[in-house]
C-alpha cells in the first residue's frame, strides 16, 4: 500500500498515512458520538490517528479505537458544555436531530447552516 507522511502538531511528529483514506463525514457535517451523549460539527479531519500517545493511552483499552481510520476534530456540545473533541470514525454517526450546533466557535469557522450541515467560511477555504 502506498503511503505518505504529514507532520502532526498535536502528536509533535510525522505520521504515516495511506495515500487513499476514506472519510465518511466531511467538514461541516453534524455528527453524534456512538457511545457518549454529545454531538458536534466537523471542522477538520486527520486521515489516521494524529494526536499524542498520552491522549491515545488515556482511552480505556476495551474501547480504544484503531489508529488506522479517519479521526475528526469537532466543535462539540452536550447538555452541560461546549468543547473541542477528537473522535474516531468508528465512533461517529450522522446526527438525527438535524439542527444546528450551539457551540460558541461555530460562527468563527462556518457561514451558514442549511440542509443539516454547515458551510465553511470562504475566507478559510483554499
Amino acid at each position: 500500500m502506498e503511503r505518505s507522511r504529514f507532520f502532526s502538531q498535536q502528536a509533535g511528529r510525522e505520521i504515516d498515512v495511506p495515500r487513499h483514506a476514506r472519510a465518511r463525514f466531511g467538514i461541516g457535517d453534524v455528527v453524534r458520538h456512538r457511545m457518549f451523549d454529545f454531538r458536534g460539527v466537523v471542522f477538520d479531519i486527520d486521515p489516521v490517528f494524529a494526536n499524542s500517545e498520552e491522549w491515545y493511552e488515556s482511552i480505556p483499552e476495551h474501547i480504544r479505537p484503531k489508529r488506522e481510520q479517519p479521526f475528526y476534530h469537532l466543535l462539540a456540545e452536550n447538555d452541560e458544555s461546549s468543547y473541542v473533541a477528537y473522535v474516531s470514525q468508528q465512533n461517529l454517526l450522522p446526527d438525527s436531530d438535524g439542527g444546528p450546533v450551539d457551540h460558541p466557535n461555530v460562527d468563527e469557522l462556518f457561514e451558514q447552516f442549511a440542509n443539516g450541515r454547515y458551510r465553511m467560511r470562504r475566507s478559510l477555504t483554499h
